[in-house]
């Protein structure tokens, strides 16, 4: 398992950078000089381009992850697409050491999957009698990712490979979610936060966004504000179009 400990703080190294040059010119990053991260969860929410995956991937590259997702154990690299930035984040952790960890990049998922079969199909055969090979994809359910949909994947993971004590960084996790799994989401989140994990997201879902008591960032071209649930700008872009979708469609259609 990469981090030493519970994340408790994210804090920016501003000496040598080009303030004007990406992503040292994304706003959370000029406008502040440290966050918290809540024990629990902690999430990160607002437009696209304003940094959140940015940050995200930072996190889990300076704790120890693979660029392009997996376990600590991962080390493949489709393309060098990240950024710079986690050489100039310094992390603050405390004293409970997690056993187990994942970073989850839905662009990548795909990536990871292929990995995965990689490795098994790499790993020399037994020879002893009645000793089954433990493979790696095992931990995620025993069935070929890429042998599921794209959301029954996504389960698979949550559902095995999550084991619990451990530090999960997800990013965008309903993009591949139904509604109604995403709620079972928030049962699975709660059972390994009960085994005292650690979840980062970053999200678009309002419903992955109610998990209660949660820190919230929302994310802007001012920078990063703490948010409840309510004042984010996401729960009050579904609150008012679910209030009065055929209103809002019209308005946006110019059919009124």
């Amino acid at each position: 398992m990469p981090s030493r400990g519970e994340l408790t703080n994210i804090y920016f190294d501003k000496s040598r950078v080009n303030n004007h040059k990406y992503p040292f010119s994304l706003p959370f990053f000029s406008n502040h000089d440290k966050i918290g991260i809540h024990p629990l969860v902690t999430y990160f929410v607002g437009e696209n381009g304003t940094g959140k995956s940015t940050l995200l991937e930072a996190i889990a590259v300076a704790s120890g992850f693979n660029p392009e997702g997996g376990s600590a154990n991962f080390n493949f690299n489709t393309r060098a697409s990240h950024s710079a930035l986690h050489k100039h984040i310094i992390t603050s952790r405390g004293t409970h050491q997690h056993t187990d960890g994942f970073f989850l990049r839905s662009e990548s998922f795909f990536n990871m999957a292929s990995e995965i079969e990689r490795l098994d199909e790499d790993e020399p055969g037994t020879t002893h009698i009645n000793v089954k090979q433990i493979k790696i994809i095992d931990s995620y359910g025993g069935k070929s990712l890429h042998e599921q949909s794209h959301g029954e994947s996504f389960w698979s993971l949550f559902l095995h490979r999550f084991s619990g004590n451990g530090f999960y960084i997800l990013d965008e996790p309903e993009a591949a979610l139904s509604p109604s799994r995403q709620m079972a989401m928030l049962i699975r989140m709660n059972e390994l936060i009960q085994q005292r994990s650690q979840f980062i997201i970053a999200t678009h879902s309002p419903i992955l966004l109610a998990y209660p008591n949660a820190l919230i960032y929302e994310f802007s071209e001012q920078g990063i504000q703490v948010r409840t649930y309510e004042q984010t700008q996401l729960f009050q872009s579904y609150h008012d179009f679910f209030r009065n979708p055929k209103y809002v469609v019209d308005r946006l259609l110019h059919t009124r």
